[in-house]
């Protein structure tokens, strides 16, 4: 029988059908997954300068040093190789990557734990770093999944699985060490339960993968890169997600010091000044899941352009703080806006790029990330050690303000038909 218009019509609304029995599965599978990998990576957080001295680290000025580079050393690794795995994705698949993700992490932390220098110890950060893309693919899993309509929906609900492993994690991984008594157990605790990450994505995450058919010359990085700079609307929600991680990791190095500027150095400074740190991530927990399911409804660009607007005003305020709970309510009303905005980017980026093509941007889109993640504490500790604390705050939010415009002139609103098939 000839293939007419409505048989296609016909077969197009089939694959929605099964598509839509499926995807629900698969997205709270990955939330499950994501949150149980970020809390198990962030478990380390509040041990690793606590665990520089048993490797031959003794001065003050050495600890502060050295925590800064292996906790940035992982981002700034990946940021060049997560590329190369969204590639990968591509043409093997994503649930591949995601194990191939989860075991890397899992091996290279228990090595952490066995370290007897510090240079053992970075090298197994940064090496971890060279085969870090688990969000990345998770992203690009979920977004080859689920229906075209749902994107928002779906991945808001995912970065909220990142959002309370990041929060729960920090909690956990510092309670196991003051139980345990000892700085490695909790990075062997983390291993293990990466590997238990990865046996779960083997069970319960379905992909339907079909490798790209090759109709021409392989396809590099260099012609992804080619397909993010040759767009302006792409380029600008790299930046987007640059900045949001940016302008929340800036403020991390002088939150503390910021904290005893407003109160001084009560016996509770390190709960109010943690307290003042979380609160961001509470917010973004509020935020992205709604928001994400906004952007759904009432269109992508509109709800990012909210969320850029609403973070800049409200991290403007901060420059001029004078009291710790109006500190502590402008960090939980800047955290409302960033949580909206990685979704909401997420889903424009991949609407604006076809499925086969979502791993090898999500992995570019991923760099950004990571480089926030780098770069932001970097320039924040540089930025409070020559102009002072509230600087800080003016350069974020005079850098958001940037993006703000940047976006405003550059991203258009994707309407059905102009989604690329």
């Amino acid at each position: 029988m000839s293939e007419t218009p409505e048989n296609r019509g016909e077969q197009h609304q089939t694959r929605i059908r099964t598509s839509d029995g499926g995807w629900q599965r698969t997205l709270w599978a990955m939330v499950g997954i994501q949150f149980v990998m970020t809390a198990s990576i962030s478990f380390l957080s509040p041990i690793i300068p606590l665990m520089l001295p048993q490797l031959g680290v003794t001065t003050t000025r050495g600890v502060d040093l050295w925590a800064g580079v292996i906790t940035g050393a992982t981002s700034f690794v990946a940021a060049f190789a997560s590329p190369i795995w969204g590639r990968v994705a591509d043409k093997h698949g994503r649930k591949l990557s995601l194990i191939r993700s989860s075991a890397a992490i899992g091996i290279f932390t228990a090595a952490m734990g066995l370290a007897t220098n510090v240079w053992w110890f970075f090298g197994a950060r940064a090496v971890m770093g060279a085969f870090a893309g688990f969000s990345s693919a998770a992203i690009a899993l979920v977004a080859s999944q689920v229906p075209e309509r749902r994107l928002g929906y779906a991945l808001g609900w995912l970065s909220t699985g990142q959002l309370v492993g990041s929060l729960i994690g920090p909690v956990l991984g510092g309670g196991l060490a003051d139980i345990t008594g000892s700085y490695r157990v909790p990075f062997f605790c983390t291993g293990a339960v990466t590997l238990a990450a990865l046996a779960l994505v083997w069970a319960t995450v379905h992909e339907n993968f079909t490798p790209p058919k090759q109709t021409g010359p392989s396809k590099s990085i260099i012609s992804g890169l080619r397909l993010l700079t040759g767009s302006a609307s792409l380029l600008a929600l790299f930046m987007v997600l640059l900045m949001a991680q940016f302008s929340v990791r800036t403020v991390q190095p002088v939150v503390t010091l910021f904290v005893q500027h407003l109160i001084g150095s009560p016996p509770e400074i390190a709960t109010l000044s943690g307290i003042a740190f979380s609160v961001t991530g509470l917010a973004d927990l509020v935020s992205s899941p709604f928001l994400g399911k906004r952007s759904d409804i009432i269109g992508y660009r509109r709800v990012l352009l909210i969320c850029l607007l609403g973070a800049t005003l409200t991290s403007a305020p901060q420059i001029f703080v004078s009291s710790y709970w109006a500190f502590v309510a402008e960090r939980f009303a800047v955290g409302l806006f960033i949580g909206g905005i990685l979704p909401t980017a997420n889903a424009l980026i991949g609407r604006s790029v076809s499925r086969e093509n979502r791993g090898t941007i999500y992995g570019m889109t991923s760099s950004a990330t990571f480089l926030g993640n780098s770069l932001g504490p970097l320039t924040g500790g540089s930025v409070a050690a020559s102009l002072g604390i509230r600087y800080v705050f003016v350069v974020t939010t005079v850098l958001l303000a940037v993006n703000l415009v940047w976006v405003w002139f550059t991203v258009a609103e994707l309407r059905e038909e102009t989604l690329p098939q």
